[in-house]
């Protein structure tokens, strides 16, 4: 039987103390819900160069229930992955400065937030569009 030495003990759960570090370390273990995206993406991409046979196969599995599940739950974790990155613009962000006076970190966040939903909507349209 192993015995710990005393100062591991006192690093376990040293991010559960501090609500800041706890709300990081969420973000980060979101970033895994990103790559996963990635990944499907990249499968897909395989499945179009392999042929008409394979891509369409892809297609049927996104249609899946199983497949709508991990999307929507993907959906969820990315989702909040962007919003604690949008909350973190003003701390990482030279001080923006507008007619002499500097611009509150409210609305850094909510011009960024802007900026994502207007760019996600028009890739949504454009995409959209394509299928139609």
């Amino acid at each position: 039987m192993s015995k710990r030495r005393p100062y591991v003990r006192s690093m376990d759960g040293w991010w559960k103390k501090n609500p800041f570090y706890v709300e990081y370390m969420v973000h980060e273990a979101t970033a895994l819900f990103v790559a996963a995206y990635a990944i499907v993406l990249l499968v897909g991409l395989v499945r179009l160069g392999q042929g008409l046979e394979a891509w369409t196969g892809w297609l049927e599995a996104m249609k899946s229930p199983l497949s709508i599940v991990f999307h929507l739950a993907l959906l969820v974790a990315i989702a909040y992955h962007a919003l604690t990155w949008f909350k973190l613009f003003p701390l990482t962000m030279p001080p923006i400065v507008v007619n002499g006076k500097r611009v509150e970190p409210n609305v850094v966040v909510s011009t960024g937030w802007t900026a994502a939903i207007i760019a996600s909507l028009a890739l949504l349209g454009i995409v959209w569009r394509i299928a139609a």
